[in-house]
């Protein structure tokens, strides 16, 4: 007869605990209210094919649905990630809430917050996740949640308005749906993707505009339906591929590809590496031309480019050179110096633009949270706002103070 040995498995309650301890130490959970839906809710009951261990985990995601390609479609985000969203949000008890982006638990944590008097809906465009997260939310007791299988760019009109909307995807706009919906003082907290990077921002209304009062690193899957991302990637050769949203920013694959092959221009700004997601982030909406290379451990193994893209890094092209961000060991700047690998006829010009910025980053904005993000809904502003994102509603600035 065969055995099993359960002595390894933990009691989920222990877990829920032991999750909460941590999320408390790194920050995720500033706030009473936060951390009662937190302890209140089950999490693994809305992960019943996985592990607790897993549901439990800070910053593991649990796979909900794939494509036939093993490309996930959905999952239940990190308890980190959710923790740090409900408290950009501030939801407060009596609210009427709207999550686009649908898996259950989070609707959960959200009822928590707004209580009996308040009211949550949770939209998907997919009919599955909706199935499955009106059936975890029913064993677990949240029968109020409100769900809807509909494409969230469109909301969810006949709940409007909404004093809060919590964006569970990866959103590339912000469509008029999720802005008409939102009350007077009501606040959209969403993780925009802007040139390649992705950071979870809570905007509040300012008239007909949204303005941000916090951002934070953040990792979804992509939007579905209507509101999917529109995004350009060329293969310079095997393992190495530039990416970019933005119309403007040319794309020579042959020129770009002949560059790399040319003599590398090493340029280093004397000036700190540091905070590297804050550093990213400046980069990516100052650059002129800019888009996002990526490389393969074995193009970086060849010494063909710098370690810096393998999780893709800020790059400035032109028709036919590129340039990038590297870094390099140096005590007179606190441990690491930023520099840039630039490669083609252009190599020297583009160099000086991309290390100005790094020292201009260093000298002035070398802190979290240096950055305002604005939302101008309609047609574009002119002249438009140096660094400025267009997308197909509206258009993405952000300023350094």
């Amino acid at each position: 007869m065969t055995t099993t040995d359960t002595s390894a498995v933990r009691d989920p309650d222990a877990l829920r605990e032991d999750m909460l301890r941590a999320l408390h130490e790194q920050d995720g959970i500033k706030s009473e209210a936060v951390a009662a839906a937190f302890a209140a809710v089950p999490r693994h009951l809305f992960a019943p094919d996985a592990p607790p261990e897993l549901a439990y985990d800070l910053h593991k995601t649990v796979p909900v649905k794939t494509d036939e390609n093993g490309l996930s479609l959905s999952v239940m985000s990190t308890a980190h990630l959710q923790a740090v969203m409900l408290e950009q949000a501030e939801v407060r008890p009596g609210m009427n809430v709207l999550e686009v982006g649908s898996g259950g638990v989070n609707a959960a944590y959200l009822q928590e917050l707004v209580g009996s008097t308040g009211n949550v809906t949770t939209v998907d465009i997919d009919s599955d996740v909706i199935d499955r997260a009106r059936k975890c939310l029913d064993t677990t007791g949240y029968t109020q949640v409100k769900t809807v299988v509909a494409d969230g760019e469109n909301g969810v009109p006949e709940g409007a308005p909404y004093d809060r909307i919590i964006v569970t995807v990866e959103a590339w706009d912000i469509p008029p749906s999720w802005v008409g919906g939102l009350a007077e003082q009501g606040r959209i907290v969403v993780p925009l993707k802007v040139r390649g990077t992705t950071r979870s921002i809570a905007f509040d209304r300012e008239g007909n505009n949204l303005v941000s009062r916090s951002y934070s690193l953040a990792h979804f899957v992509p939007m579905q339906g209507e509101g999917a991302a529109a995004e350009r990637k060329v293969m310079l050769r095997e393992g190495v591929a530039l990416q970019t949203d933005d119309d403007r920013v040319p794309l020579e694959r042959e020129a770009l590809s002949a560059a790399l092959s040319m003599p590398r221009l090493e340029r280093w700004s004397g000036a700190a590496y540091d905070l590297p997601d804050e550093l990213e982030l400046f980069l990516t909406l100052n650059l002129p031309s800019p888009a996002r290379l990526h490389a393969s451990e074995d193009i970086v193994a060849s010494g063909l480019v710098e370690a810096s893209a393998l999780k893709g890094v800020p790059a400035l092209v032109s028709g036919d050179s590129i340039a990038y961000r590297t870094r390099r060991e140096n005590s007179e700047t606190d441990g690491f110096e930023s520099g840039v690998i630039a490669h083609g006829p252009q190599a020297e010009a583009l160099a000086e633009v991309y290390a100005d910025l790094l020292r201009r980053w260093a000298q002035n904005y070398r802190r979290r949270g240096a950055a305002t993000f604005r939302y101008l809904p309609g047609p574009a502003p002119a002249p438009l706002p140096k660094g400025a994102a267009l997308r197909r509603h509206g258009v993405v600035t952000a300023t350094w103070a």
